[in-house]
């Protein structure tokens, strides 16, 4: 049996690759104008491919234009305290430091359980430079994951960009 994140890790995947039947279902109880960018991702899918593993990366989503490395995180809980596990911790550290020397922009996706609507949002791990061109754009558009006075990391679900206007981001970048 699957472990109970899988169940997200492939949804977002689906979602991304512009899976039509992942797509629907999602819509339903999104509004229109996630709907319309739902849907725009199905004219310019991502090749998402999951990775084997547990090196902080779940998903790597490819197009002519991106790629970013994604690791899926989900909760009941709007609140994720990467301090509470120091594997989480670990695990984004070293994404911070893999897409620092191959300048990618570290991204972390969270889902909501429960929730009606877009229960996905969308954060970049800080990094200590600016990225360059498109990835750069990307990188200051993008909600940067919170981190405490304790110098740990802290994701607030109501924080975060919606993944449907992350993929509407990136479908206007492309006109």
């Amino acid at each position: 049996m699957a472990a109970a994140g899988d169940r997200y890790e492939r949804e977002l995947k689906y979602l991304l690759a512009g899976d039509e039947k992942t797509l629907r279902t999602m819509m339903k109880t999104c509004d229109d104008a996630e709907k319309k960018a739902y849907l725009s991702v199905a004219e310019n899918p991502f090749v998402v491919i999951r990775a084997a593993g547990s090196l902080g990366v779940d998903l790597v989503a490819m197009r002519w234009d991106f790629s970013f490395p994604i690791e899926v995180k989900s909760s009941a809980e709007d609140t994720l305290r990467f301090s509470r596990n120091q594997r989480l911790t670990e695990q984004a550290e070293n994404m911070i430091e893999e897409c620092q020397r191959s300048s990618l922009i570290p991204i972390y996706a969270f889902r909501l359980k429960g929730f009606r609507g877009d229960p996905w949002r969308i954060f970049a791990l800080p990094l200590d430079r600016g990225l360059k061109g498109r990835m750069g754009l990307v990188q200051r558009t993008v909600p940067v994951i919170e981190t405490n006075s304790h110098g740990n990391f802290i994701m607030r679900w109501e924080d975060g960009m919606k993944l449907s206007k992350f993929i509407d981001y990136l479908g206007a970048m492309i006109e």
